[in-house]
């Protein structure tokens, strides 16, 4: 199994350089970590007494790593849930904040061990993932990647600035539904008919 300074590597790699995209309200963002992530931890890069988009160009990648595993990793408690599942809620952090944590935890009422759905890993979130993993580990990541890829969808039909995250311009899967894809099981990828079936109301 990779280790989690493994999976803040890969995470750092999918998420990429720096880009300032006006439809992505995370604002400047590089190898995954956003301006305002910055701002909160005070990363003054520049040393010029604000933290800016210049701040965020000058993140280095070994910055971005530890930033992952101190802040999105080790203080939410991913490490606290069933291994098989980490990988994909520890990318999900990352790419959506708490909202990670409110994806698993809906899922868990939906499998029949409601919890609070507070976006917060507690001993009740926990106990109920450790529950609901048990019968079938496997299953258990896909349902969670599913329920993933489920956000992005209705994230996007929602926001119509963020359909080109979720479908590119030829119909086929965005980035967003690549990403959640890579934590399912190939057996429950959707087909690209599939897909552009799913998003051809968006036009």
């Amino acid at each position: 199994m990779k280790s989690v300074e493994d999976l803040a590597k890969e995470i750092v790699t999918r998420e990429g350089g720096y880009v300032n995209d006006p439809d992505d309200p995370g604002g400047a963002t590089k190898w995954g970590v956003a301006i305002g992530t910055m701002r909160r931890l005070g990363l003054d890069l520049d040393k010029d007494g604000t933290v800016t988009p210049r701040d965020v160009k000058l993140l280095s990648r070994a910055q971005a790593v530890q930033i992952f595993l101190r802040h999105y990793y080790a203080r939410p408690q991913i490490d606290r849930l069933p291994k098989v599942v980490q990988p994909s809620v520890f990318d999900m952090q990352v790419n959506a904040g708490a909202n990670a944590i409110r994806i698993l935890q809906e899922l868990l009422g939906q499998m029949g061990h409601p919890v609070t759905v507070d976006g917060v890993v507690g001993p009740q979130t926990i106990a109920a993932a450790q529950a609901a993993a048990a019968p079938d580990p496997g299953l258990f990541a896909d349902a969670y990647g599913i329920a993933r890829r489920n956000y992005y969808y209705d994230l996007a039909e929602r926001r119509p600035a963020s359909r080109k995250f979720a479908t590119t311009r030829r119909g086929t899967k965005g980035g967003w539904i690549r990403r959640a894809e890579a934590f399912i099981s190939p057996r429950f990828h959707l087909s690209t008919a599939e897909h552009r079936a799913k998003v051809a109301k968006w036009g």
